[in-house]
């Protein structure tokens, strides 16, 4: 009866072939890519909406004002 490897070790394998193959590097580095450029998109849209948030707010407290 053969012992089975622990199951630490049994679920590191397929990540170091993984990491050896070099199509799977290759998609992991575009993966690791486009999540850059998600991050840089999600962090510009919050300065966008800052901006427009506070302009609405000032036109709100102009018309206001104006009664």
């Amino acid at each position: 009866m053969s012992e089975r490897a622990p199951v630490h070790k049994r679920q590191r394998r397929p990540w170091r072939a993984v990491l050896r193959d070099s199509d799977a590097a290759t998609a992991i580095e575009y993966g690791l890519v486009v999540a850059l450029i998600v991050i840089t998109m999600l962090a510009s849209l919050q300065g966008v909406a800052n901006t427009t948030v506070g302009m609405w707010n000032n036109v709100s407290t102009k018309v206001q004002n104006a009664h």
